[in-house]
């Protein structure tokens, strides 16, 4: 039985002049190709995709691109697979050649959709305006200008610690590469129904991070700072805090759907992404004594 074409759509992350060659040259690929079809392309910022029919998003740029295209979505999440034009991409994993030489796994719908956990944050103001987020890494608290953040933990009420410290940060196991792993956090496999709780510096030796179930209220609330503190949602949202502001974060009503090609697991990329090969291999200089 014959299948139907493969509908994408095609978001990239600016439109740099690198950025904009490589959307050119795989746009140009993409449709040249029998049975495909590209029912949505631009710049994601300026780009609309909701309501469209479409199997695959096809993201062109980093990780941060795939954290924009997510919002992009909102409630109606569609599987994304990334083409890495960045640096790291623990998520964008693809090269821009891989996408050309494999692309007929895709067309052939031999890839697996790995849903990964997002979460809701809400900013309650001690005013009682309410802010709603929704997000795929973390949910930051962070000083500014050298200061010291106090900050309140509860877990489903249940009061958890209080934490004198550069900053706080609530991430899924998708943000635990990210800046809690910088933090001192856990690598937590993707698809794990957990959240990773990191302290930024903690005064306390004995504040350590803390990994909870998915399916738990969190709740931050800023008692204190010396220097301003803000809110970072993703690393791409910002809003000042003051004393008294609350923030919740909870799993979202959605999931993350990312497309894997085979051989592309979540372990061969921390494998390959974080340098876990062996021992590093040092050249020996034979005239050194």
């Amino acid at each position: 039985m014959t299948q139907p074409p493969l509908r994408l759509i095609l978001l990239t992350r600016d439109s740099t002049p690198r950025i904009a060659k490589a959307q050119a040259w795989i746009s140009d690929f993409l449709k040249s190709q029998a049975d495909v079809e590209i029912v949505a392309e631009g710049i994601i910022e300026d780009t609309k995709p909701n309501g469209y029919d479409a199997d695959l998003a096809v993201v062109l740029g980093g990780d941060g691109a795939i954290l924009r295209a997510c919002r992009l979505f909102g409630s109606d999440q569609i599987p994304l697979i990334g083409v890495n034009l960045g640096r790291l991409g623990f998520l964008a994993d693809l090269q821009p050649e891989e996408l050309k030489e494999r692309f007929s796994s895709l067309r052939n719908r031999e890839y697996t959709i790995v849903e990964n956990l997002m979460y809701r944050s809400v900013l309650i103001r001690a005013t009682g305006e309410r802010e709603d987020f929704l997000g795929l890494n973390e949910v930051a608290v962070i000083s500014q200008c050298m200061g010291i953040c106090d900050t309140s933990l509860t877990i489903d009420g249940n009061a958890v610690a209080d934490y004198s410290a550069d900053g706080l940060i609530i991430s899924t196991p998708v943000g635990s590469t990210a800046h809690s792993l910088s933090a001192g956090g856990p690598i937590l496999r993707q698809n794990l129904p957990a959240f990773v709780v990191t302290p930024i510096c903690p005064h306390t030796l004995t504040n350590r991070p803390l990994v909870d179930s998915a399916d738990s209220l969190y709740e931050m609330t800023l008692e204190r700072s010396t220097g301003g503190a803000v809110l970072v949602i993703d690393g791409q949202i910002r809003r000042d805090l003051e004393p008294g502001d609350r923030i919740e974060v909870r799993r979202a009503e959605v999931t993350f759907k990312l497309a894997k090609l085979p051989g592309h697991s979540y372990y061969a990329t921390l494998h390959r992404k974080l340098g876990w090969a062996g021992q590093p291999h040092y050249r020996v200089d034979p005239e050194a004594g």
